[in-house]
C-alpha cells in the first residue's frame, strides 16, 4: 500500500475540526432543532439546523434582472458603457445620440442575460427533481413518505436498495447481518467501488425494530458541518453510556444503497450542512495570463481614452479662445469665455465621442470562443478512449490558451505513467525470492488448478512457492499468505457462485487476489470478524482493531484474535516505516532488504509484512486506552496517532511483496515529443527512489547519456551560494550559475544534460517557508518593503532565500524525480515552481492523493483510471490516457492559444482604427466632438461590420493542421515565450490602428476637401468615404491573416459586407428620413455617393495604401522569422 491508496490527500485540518465540535442532534425530536437560532448579523437571526431544500440556482422570476444586470455591471467595461449611456442624455455634453451606445451594449447584455437563464433553468429543474424526491420518515409509530425537502435533522429515516440516502444520516441500523451497508459514493467522489458503512453493535442490537426505533432517543455530539467527505469525529451519547462515531457509521448524502434491502438513520446534516452540498462552489476560477494580460490591456485602453479626451478638450479651449471668438456664427460658446467650465464640458464630449476605442463585446466575445474551443476538444475522436467509452473533457472552459504555454509538466507516477492495473509477480518470504520472470524455458508458470477458487488470471512463474504452500513445511509461507488474506479493508460479495472483491486501492485488490489464488481466500467479514478459507479449512477471526491507512502513517494494521485466543497484529506498508518498527535483532532484514532493491530495479511495486504477537493483559490495557481515545471530542486524531505508534513496534518482518504495474501505451514517445515541445517534465510519486529511477529510463525520461544528480550533489552547491554569500532577493536576481561559475564545486553548473532525484525527506529541507502560513504582519510588511528598500530584504528570509536558489538550480535539470513524497509534498513542489520561476504548470494525475497538485497548478489534468474519479472531479480537464496530453497541448492548446492572440490583436485594432479616425476629424472640425460617421454606422460596427470574421478567427484559425502540430512540436515554444500578444503586440496594434486610421481619414478628406461645407452631400460622402474605408480595411486586413480557410470564415466576411450595404442603405432611405430625420440624418446618401467613381476610387486607394504594407510585413516574417519557430522539428 502506498500513498496512491489514500482517499484524504487533501486532509482536512484536524486541529481546527477538534476545536469546533458543538453539533448537537437529539434523535426523534425535530421540534428542539427547529427553535434554535443563531445571529447571522445586528438584527436577524437565522435557524442553526438548516432543512433539507437546497438551493444551487441564482435567479428567480423577481430577481432574475436585477441580479444579472448588477453582475454583469461589475465588469468595468460594461459599466463604463452604462455610463456613457448617461452621459449621453445630457444635452450640454451629448455629442452622440443615447442609441449609439445603448443598442449594442442591450445586445451584449442581452447575450449573457440568454446564457445566465439557459444556466440557471437547468439549476431550478435539477433543483426541482432533488428536492422533492420521496423517501420515507419516522412520524409517531409508523413510517411516512414525504419529500426530500420536508426532512429536519432528528428525523429517522428508512431507505431501502438503490435508494439515493437524501441527507448526512448517522446509521442505526440495516437488515444485513451485523448491521452491514454497501454504499456507492460516485455521485460524491465518483468512485465507483463499494464502500461498506457499518452501525455500532449496541443499535444493531438494540435499536432494530420499529417500537425501538420510535424510542431511540439517543444524543449525538459531533463537529460542526464542514466539507470533508473522508472524516467523522462524534460521539453517541444513550443509556449512560458513550459511543465513538467515525466516518464508517455515517451515510453522506449523494450515496447509494446498494445491497441492504433496508437500513435506518438519523438526519446529522440537511440541507446546505450536508457534507456534498458544502463541497459545493469551493473551487476557485483559474484565470490564464492571458485574460489577465487582457484586463489589465483594457485598463490600459482606458488611460489613453482619458489622456485623449483631455488633450482634446484644451485643443478645443485653446481653438475657441483664438479662432472660436472670431466666428461669432457658431455659437457654440458664451462671448464670456469660462475656460475651466469649457475644458470640463468639452472633456465628456470627447468621451462619449471616443468611447467606442474600449472594445464592447471583448468579454463576451472571448467567452464564447472559450466555449466553442472546449467542444472541441470533447469532440476530438483522437482523443477518445473505446476500450472505457471515456472521451477528453474540458471541465473548465476558461483555460484553453494557456495549454498552449506549458513550460513544466508535473506527473504522477502510478496510474498516469503506468497502467495502475496491478499483478502480483514476485514475493520474498524469509529472505528467500519467488517469482522468476519468464524468460523462454527458464521458468514454468505455477499450477494453481487445484485450488477451486483460483480466477485463473494471476501468471506467477515459481512453482516451488505453490509446493511449499501445499505441503505447509515453512511456517513464514503460511503467516506471509494468512497476513494478506487479512489484514486489508477489502469487501466481497458472491454473485453466480463466485467472490467479488471490492477493493479501495488496485494494491490491495491485487494482493488479497493472489492471496486468494494461492489457496488463503478471504470469504467475508463482519464488524468484528473476518473468515478466510486457508488452503481449503475455513477459520474466523475476531477483529479487535484496525488501525486504518493514511499518507501520512503509510501503512496498515489489524489486530485479530483466533479460534484459540491468540492475539497477533498483522501489518503492512511502505518497506521505509516498517523497517523502524521492527525488533532489533529481526531475521532476514538485509537479505529482504537486497530483494526489495531489485524488485525496484525491476520497476516493481513493493511493500514491507510484519508481525507481533501481543499478550493478553497488553492488549487489555491498550484497548481501554484505545477506546477512551475513540470516544474523545477533542484532539481525537492525535491520541490515536500516539497508540498506533505505541502498538506497532517490535514487528517481526514476514517478507515484501513485489507488483507489477505496466507503462501505459505510448508514453515514452509522448515523453520524448513534449521535451523536444520544450517542456520539462517532473515526476513526483510515492514509491521507491529505485523504482522511479527506473520507470524514468523505461518511459524515457532519463536517458543513458544524462548525468544523474540527487540531493547531496544540490546541497554543495546551495553551500557554495552561502559561502559566496548569495541571496536570491529582489534586490538580487541573478542567475545561480553566474554566481558560483568560478567555484570549483560547479560539476552540477557545467552539466548542460542532466537530470535530479530528490525524496520528500530532502525536499522538507527546502519547503518549510511555503508550509508556513501567512502571519498577519505578513501584509503589512510587504506593503513596507514596496517603499522601503531595506524593509524589501528582510522580506525575504532565509529560508526563503534557500528555497529559491534550490528551485533555480533544480530547473536547470531536463527531468527532476522527486520520489517517497506525500501528497502535500506535491502541491508544494508545485507551487514553489509557480512561485520562483514565473511560467505556466501543469500537473496530471489520476488518484485523490493528486488532488492537491491538480488545483495547486495552473491547469490540473485529471486522468479517469482505476483510483476511482476524484482527479478527475477536481481537475480543469479529463483524459482516459497519458498520451492524449501530447494532442492535448500540442494540437488543441497550441491552436487555442494562437486563436486567441489573433482574435484579442484584430479586435483591438480595429477598434483602435474606428475610434482614431475620431481624433483626426476633431482636429478639423474645431474641436467640436462632431463625429465623423454617420450615427448608425457607429452602433452597428462594434457589433455587426466587423465582428464575424474575428470570431470565425478565434474558433476555427489553425497555421497547421494536427498531423503537422504534432511532427513540429518546436513551434510550441512560441506560446511558451508569449511571442503572440504582450505589451509589444499591444504597442504595434495601437501603432499600426494609429496609421490606418490617419489612411482611412485624410485620403477621403483630401478627395472630397472643394465639396466638404458648400452643401450637406459633400461632409455626408466624405464620412460614407471614411466609413466604408474602415469596414473594407479591417475586413480585409482579418482576411489577410486568416491561415485556414473556411465556409464559415468566407461565410463570415461575406455577411460583414452585405450587413453593411444593407443597413446603409436602409438607415440612410428617403422613407426614414422622412419620418425621423434627427435619428436618420444621412438622406440619400449612400445612394448618392455609391454612384460616384471618384468615391469607389478613393476608397481603392484607402484599402491599397492599408494593405500593401501588411502585405510586405507578412512577406518578411514569413521568409525570416518562421524558420527560427521551428517549423522543421
Amino acid at each position: 500500500m502506498n500513498s496512491s491508496e489514500s482517499s484524504d490527500s487533501s486532509e482536512f485540518d484536524s486541529h481546527q475540526l477538534e476545536n469546533d465540535i458543538s453539533w448537537e442532534v437529539k434523535a426523534n425530536n425535530t421540534s428542539y432543532h427547529a427553535g434554535i437560532k443563531e445571529r447571522t448579523s445586528f438584527l436577524f437571526k437565522k435557524r442553526k439546523y438548516a432543512n433539507n431544500k437546497i438551493k444551487t440556482s441564482k435567479y428567480n422570476v423577481f430577481s432574475f434582472l436585477p441580479l444579472n444586470l448588477f453582475e454583469q455591471f461589475q465588469r468595468v467595461a460594461n459599466f463604463y458603457f452604462l455610463l456613457i449611456c448617461i452621459l449621453q442624455t445630457v444635452p450640454i455634453i451629448a455629442t452622440l445620440p443615447w442609441f449609439t451606445t445603448m443598442i449594442p451594449l442591450s445586445m451584449v447584455l442581452a447575450v449573457t442575460a440568454v446564457k445566465d437563464i439557459i444556466d440557471d433553468v437547468a439549476r431550478h429543474r435539477n433543483d426541482s427533481e432533488i428536492n422533492n424526491r420521496q423517501c420515507e420518515v419516522l412520524k409517531g409509530k409508523s413510517f411516512k413518505f414525504v419529500t426530500w425537502k420536508e426532512l429536519e435533522v432528528g428525523d429517522v429515516v428508512c431507505l431501502k436498495k438503490d435508494d439515493f440516502v437524501p441527507a448526512d444520516l448517522f446509521l442505526l441500523f440495516s437488515t444485513e447481518p451485523n448491521s452491514l451497508c454497501y454504499v456507492e459514493t460516485a455521485e460524491i467522489d465518483g468512485e465507483s467501488n463499494l464502500k461498506y458503512r457499518q452501525a455500532l453493535s449496541v443499535t444493531h442490537e438494540k435499536v432494530n425494530n420499529l417500537d425501538q426505533l420510535a424510542k431511540f432517543d439517543g444524543r449525538i455530539i459531533c463537529e460542526n458541518p464542514n466539507c470533508d467527505l473522508h472524516s467523522f469525529i462524534g460521539t453517541l451519547y444513550w443509556q449512560n453510556q458513550e459511543y465513538s462515531i467515525d466516518n464508517e457509521k455515517i451515510l453522506l448524502r449523494g450515496c447509494r444503497i446498494r445491497n441492504a434491502e433496508k437500513c435506518y438513520g438519523v438526519v446529522i446534516f440537511a440541507g446546505v450542512d450536508t457534507k456534498i452540498m458544502k463541497n459545493s462552489g469551493r473551487y476557485v476560477l483559474k484565470k490564464t495570463t492571458i485574460e489577465l494580460l487582457m484586463n489589465r490591456v483594457v485598463m490600459l485602453v482606458l488611460l489613453i481614452l482619458v489622456v485623449m479626451s483631455i488633450c482634446l478638450a484644451v485643443g478645443a479651449v485653446v481653438w475657441d479662445s483664438t479662432v472660436g471668438v472670431n466666428m461669432p456664427y457658431l455659437g457654440s460658446f458664451p462671448e464670456v469665455l469660462n475656460l475651466g467650465y469649457d475644458c470640463f464640458l468639452a472633456f465628456w464630449s470627447h468621451i462619449i465621442l471616443l468611447n467606442s476605442i474600449l472594445p464592447m463585446s471583448l468579454y463576451v466575445t472571448f467567452e464564447l470562443l472559450h466555449v466553442a474551443q472546449s467542444f472541441f476538444i470533447k469532440w476530438d475522436l483522437e482523443m477518445y478512449c473505446e476500450e472505457s467509452d471515456t472521451p477528453a473533457n474540458a471541465r473548465t472552459t476558461t483555460l484553453n490558451e494557456e495549454l498552449g504555454q506549458i513550460k513544466y509538466i508535473f506527473s504522477d507516477k502510478t496510474g498516469t505513467l503506468t497502467q495502475n492495473i496491478l499483478a502480483f509477480k514476485k514475493c520474498c518470504i524469509d529472505g528467500q525470492i519467488y517469482g522468476n520472470q519468464y524468460d523462454g524455458a527458464a521458468a514454468t508458470m505455477a499450477d494453481l488448478s487445484w485450488n477451486t477458487y483460483a480466477d485463473r488470471r494471476l501468471k506467477f512463474y515459481d512453482s516451488l512457492l505453490v509446493q511449499l504452500i501445499r505441503s505447509g513445511e515453512q511456517p513464514g509461507v503460511r503467516d506471509f499468505f494468512r497476513l494478506l488474506a487479512l489484514c486489508h479493508t477489502v469487501m466481497v460479495e458472491e454473485k453466480d457462485g463466485q467472490l467479488i472483491y471490492q477493493a479501495a486501492s488496485p494494491d490491495e485488490g491485487a494482493l488479497v487476489l493472489a492471496a486468494r489464488n494461492f489457496g488463503y481466500v478471504f470469504l467475508s467479514r463482519t464488524q468484528d470478524s473476518i473468515t478466510i478459507s486457508e488452503l481449503g479449512m475455513q477459520k474466523t477471526y475476531t477483529v479487535l482493531a484496525i488501525l486504518d491507512f493514511t499518507s501520512s502513517r503509510k501503512r496498515m494494521s489489524i489486530i485479530l484474535k483466533d479460534s484459540e485466543g491468540k492475539i497477533k497484529l498483522f501489518s503492512k506498508g511502505a518497506d521505509t516505516v516498517i523497517y523502524e518498527r521492527l525488533q532489533l535483532s529481526c531475521p532476514h532484514m538485509e537479505s529482504t532488504q537486497m530483494a526489495l532493491d531489485q524488485f525496484a530495479t525491476e520497476t516493481l511495486r513493493t511493500l514491507c509484512l510484519a508481525y507481533k504477537d501481543i499478550e493478553e493483559n497488553n492488549f487489555q490495557d491498550w484497548s481501554q486506552r484505545h477506546q477512551k481515545a475513540t470516544v474523545a471530542l477533542q484532539n481525537r486524531e492525535h491520541l490515536l496517532e500516539a497508540l498506533y505508534d505505541e502498538i506497532e513496534t517490535n514487528l517481526v518482518l514476514v517478507g515484501a511483496t513485489a507488483i507489477e504495474d505496466k507503462l501505459q501505451i505510448r508514453v515514452p514517445e509522448t515523453i520524448q515529443n513534449l521535451k523536444k515541445a520544450g517542456i520539462k517534465i517532473w515526476v513526483l510519486t510515492g514509491d521507491k527512489k529505485e523504482t522511479a529511477i527506473n520507470v524514468g529510463y523505461s518511459c524515457r525520461l532519463l536517458s543513458e547519456e544524462m548525468e544523474i544528480f540527487e540531493g547531496k550533489d544540490l546541497n554543495v552547491v546551495l553551500d557554495s551560494l552561502r559561502k559566496n554569500g548569495h541571496r536570491c532577493s529582489d534586490d538580487n536576481t541573478d542567475d545561480v550559475s553566474d554566481t558560483i561559475k568560478n567555484n570549483e564545486e560547479s560539476e552540477f553548473l557545467s552539466c548542460d544534460n542532466k537530470a535530479l532525484i530528490l525524496t520528500g525527506s530532502f525536499l522538507d529541507k527546502f519547503i518549510h517557508s511555503s508550509k508556513r502560513p501567512l502571519k498577519k504582519d505578513r501584509w503589512w510588511r510587504k506593503q513596507w518593503a514596496m517603499v522601503n528598500r531595506e524593509a524589501r530584504r528582510s522580506v525575504c528570509t532565509e529560508a526563503e532565500a534557500r528555497e529559491r536558489a534550490f528551485v533555480e538550480l533544480a530547473c536547470q535539470c531536463q527531468a527532476v524525480i522527486c520520489c517517497r513524497v506525500t501528497p502535500n509534498q506535491k502541491a508544494l513542489v508545485v507551487q514553489m515552481v509557480k512561485k520562483y520561476q514565473r511560467v505556466i504548470t501543469l500537473a496530471i494525475g489520476d488518484g485523490a492523493n493528486d488532488v492537491n497538485m491538480l488545483k495547486t497548478a495552473h491547469i490540473g489534468v485529471g486522468i479517469s483510471g482505476q483510483e476511482g474519479m476524484q482527479a478527475v472531479l477536481s481537475s480543469d480537464y479529463s483524459l482516459a490516457q497519458f498520451y492524449y496530453l501530447e494532442r492535448l497541448l500540442l494540437v488543441h492548446g497550441q491552436w487555442a492559444y494562437q486563436r486567441i492572440c489573433k482574435f484579442l490583436r484584430y479586435f483591438l485594432y480595429k477598434t483602435f482604427t474606428f475610434s482614431f479616425v475620431q481624433i483626426w476629424f476633431a482636429i478639423f472640425s474645431g474641436f467640436s466632438g462632431q463625429s465623423v460617421f454617420e450615427l448608425w454606422c457607429i452602433t452597428f460596427y462594434k457589433v455587426a461590420y466587423s465582428w464575424f470574421p474575428v470570431v470565425t478567427i478565434g474558433v476555427l484559425d489553425k497555421d497547421m493542421n494536427d498531423v503537422m502540430s504534432i511532427r513540429c512540436p518546436k513551434r510550441y515554444k512560441i506560446g511558451q515565450r508569449n511571442e503572440l500578444f504582450n505589451y509589444k503586440i499591444f504597442l504595434v496594434t495601437i501603432i499600426h490602428g494609429l496609421l490606418s486610421s490617419f489612411i482611412i481619414f485624410f485620403i477621403p478628406y483630401g478627395a472630397f476637401l472643394e465639396g466638404v461645407g458648400q452643401d450637406g452631400t459633400g461632409y455626408q460622402v466624405m464620412a460614407m468615404a471614411v466609413g466604408t474605408g474602415v469596414v473594407m480595411t479591417v475586413n480585409i486586413e482579418v482576411m489577410l491573416d486568416i491561415s485556414y480557410w473556411t465556409v464559415p470564415s468566407l461565410l463570415a466576411v461575406t455577411i460583414d459586407f452585405i450587413l453593411y450595404f444593407c443597413v446603409t442603405f436602409m438607415t440612410q432611405s428617403n422613407f426614414l428620413s422622412r419620418r425621423n430625420p434627427q435619428m436618420f440624418q444621412f438622406n440619400g446618401a449612400a445612394a448618392y455617393a455609391f454612384k460616384q467613381p471618384l468615391f469607389w476610387l478613393t476608397i481603392l486607394l484607402v484599402v491599397a495604401i492599408n494593405i500593401i504594407p501588411s502585405l510586405t510585413v507578412r512577406f518578411i516574417l514569413h521568409c525570416f522569422y518562421s524558420k527560427d519557430a521551428g517549423i522543421v522539428g
